[in-house]
């Protein structure tokens, strides 16, 4: 096999010209094989083979610098600089990464994870060359859904300025997680579709190179052409705002891109280079269903059904068909996401109620001012965004939605630990940034039906909330235990004395195992309490606890600052209570890739870690 003789950076190099594509395919069924085991993105991966094989053979690594945006169709890269090998362990714990990673490899040249931010980190690098008096390539490979998100312009339009070299790659398959929407996706559709120009301009200069004294008439024609272009292609937006532009080209036609990369190369200017791409190339089912392969977890190859067949509902699932009902009893709830409406659930709420169904593509900030609109308008948004995804609209949370106390409801998914995805991608930090903001209220539900229970409650609140739950199956258990849900109050599970556990959304669950351990193998009194709110606090259930127990222990899938255990301790000084506080909660850092399990007795907030801590603070108590 071909494969076999990459083994470290720029072996590429040595690969001839007639074995490109056979590697390519080899590269993919590689991909495929891994990824059908561990899980991953497969069908970007899929899409940029060609791709990162022509920038690979063009660029001079690790002199160059590849910069990918949110870096899950690396993989191609990361076989071609001497990763191949330890794919076996690829979102493990330990293992490598699914996105470039600095500290794994010097030809990984930013850390990346979000969306639409590589062009801002490829031209910083482009300056720092400069100023560097250094000659280095730098390249921004950036799909055409990233290019929904506004951080993108801001990029673009600082690097129009550009006085030397930076190549800008758009892959563009018309995908990002979903099909793409808005304008941006209109119009780099009508520039795919723009085949008399493509046409024109490929013959053209073929016919004249082979004429004698052709060749300076073609050079003649490229000075002018882009008034051509202003005829033909839609627009030109790129090159009007002082972008060279180039294609488009087929992006996976390798000696193509090899020759478009070069020609970028020689402007002293910025560049950007429109590849066309095919999300999922290669194998059916991801060209079939690119969004159910756009994060994959393990399938049969044969079939591209997953490996394990899910037979409860997860909360994601619990979501969807709670928003449906939702929509069908209040005409005022409408449903917002940023370009992602399968993984938060909102497909089905799009299908029943399209004209309430609002995709504003992967572009957070907006999304949440655009919900503050609806709000001020007499609607009722929800706005559907995983936890690390909200983070970028921090600013419009206060601003927007919070300063003027409207009713925005933020369904925050994948809150806590997530998993494979790792540091860029874990929910840990939710309810410390959003509890540090005024009329915010913060809700966590501890199983399926209380999610159901507060997202109704949010309906009604009338002003700023978030409701926070975590990937994976939602919790079916303490179904028994269904307390109308009133604000800021929390819920009594079980009440006995000595110990108490207040315990935040999914770590109800966890409060339960730690409970029967405590018993059973110490013979503790143990209480378990809901918390339900993280603000407001229950300050009636914290001094009704510190008299009826020697240790109060919070628990929280959130890191320790700013968060749940920090206002119960806040609470019990102000109040002035005389009781002992655990806060078990995630360490001041961040989380790396692997096993939700193993990732959760790493950080100390599984029922072992707490069980052990609970013991040892009682002895040195």
């Amino acid at each position: 096999m071909i494969l076999d003789s990459i083994n470290k950076t720029n072996d590429i190099k040595d690969v001839g010209a007639g074995d490109l594509d056979e590697l390519a395919q080899e590269i993919r069924d590689f991909l495929i094989e891994k990824i059908s085991v561990n899980g991953g993105h497969l069908g970007s991966n899929l899409g940029a083979v060609e791709l990162t094989m022509a920038l690979h053979l063009v660029a001079d690594l690790p002199r160059d610098r590849i910069v990918w945006d949110v870096g899950h169709q690396s993989y191609t890269h990361k076989i071609l600089t001497g990763r191949k090998d330890e794919f076996d362990t690829l979102r493990k714990f330990g293992g490598i990464s699914g996105f470039p990673k600095r500290r794994e490899s010097n030809c990984d040249a930013f850390d990346t994870g979000h969306s639409s931010t590589s062009i801002s980190a490829g031209l910083g690098l482009a300056k720092a060359r400069d100023l560097a008096g250094e000659d280095y390539g730098v390249y921004a490979v950036i799909g055409d859904g990233a290019l929904t998100g506004g951080m993108a312009y801001e990029a673009l339009n600082n690097a129009a300025s550009l006085k030397t070299n930076y190549v800008i790659v758009l892959n563009d398959n018309n995908m990002s997680i979903a099909e793409n929407v808005g304008g941006m996706s209109s119009y780099l559709q009508d520039i795919r579709t723009a085949d008399a120009y493509r046409n024109f301009k490929m013959g053209l200069e073929d016919a004249l190179n082979k004429i004698p004294g052709g060749v300076a008439v073609v050079d003649k024609l490229k000075k002018y052409k882009s008034s051509f272009k202003q005829l033909v292609v839609p627009g030109m937006f790129f090159e009007d705002m002082g972008i060279t532009y180039l294609g488009p080209v087929d992006g996976h036609d390798i000696k193509s891109m090899v020759k478009v990369f070069k020609e970028a190369r020689r402007y002293p200017k910025c560049v950007i280079v429109h590849v066309l791409t095919q999300k999922g190339k290669g194998y059916a089912p991801a060209e079939r269903h690119p969004a159910r392969f756009h994060g994959a977890e393990p399938f049969d190859i044969e079939t591209g059904l997953p490996s394990v067949n899910r037979t409860k509902a997860n909360y994601t699932d619990v979501f969807s068909t709670v928003m449906i009902k939702l929509g069908e009893r209040n005409p005022k709830v409408c449903a917002v996401t940023a370009a992602m409406p399968d993984g938060t659930g909102l497909k089905r709420f799009s299908r029943k109620y399209p004209e309430r169904f609002f995709d504003v593509g992967i572009a957070e900030e907006h999304a949440v001012t655009f919900a503050a609109g609806l709000a001020a308008g007499g609607f009722i948004p929800v706005v559907a965004i995983y936890s690390s995804f909200l983070q970028r609209a921090y600013d419009q949370i206060i601003h927007d939605v919070c300063i003027q106390d409207l009713p925005v409801i933020f369904a925050i998914d994948r809150a806590g630990i997530v998993g494979a995805d790792g540091e860029t991608h874990q929910g840990i930090f939710d309810l410390s940034y959003l509890s540090s903001i005024p009329n915010m209220t913060i809700m966590a539900p501890k199983n399926k039906w209380e999610l159901s229970d507060m997202l109704k409650f949010a309906v009604k609140f009338g002003a700023p909330i978030a409701v926070r739950y975590p990937r994976g199956l939602a919790y079916d258990g303490l179904e028994e235990y269904r307390k109308p849900i009133i604000l800021g109050q929390s819920e009594v599970i079980y009440e006995e004395s000595g110990i108490a556990l207040f315990a935040v959304g999914s770590m109800v669950k966890v409060a339960e195992q730690v409970r029967n351990t405590l018993k059973n193998e110490y013979g503790k009194h143990v209480s378990i309490i809901n918390a339900r709110f993280v603000k407001p606090i229950d300050e009636e259930m914290v001094g009704y606890l510190a008299k009826q127990h020697r240790l109060i222990v919070t628990m929280e899938e959130n890191v320790e600052s700013g968060g749940f255990g920090e206002k119960v301790r806040k609470c019990a000084d102000e109040m002035g209570l005389d009781i002992d506080i655990l806060v078990c909660a995630l360490p001041d850092d961040y989380v790396e890739h692997g096993n939700v399990s193993i990732l959760a007795h790493e950080v100390g907030i599984d029922c072992e870690s707490i069980v052990e801590k609970i013991i040892d603070h009682e002895k040195k108590a």
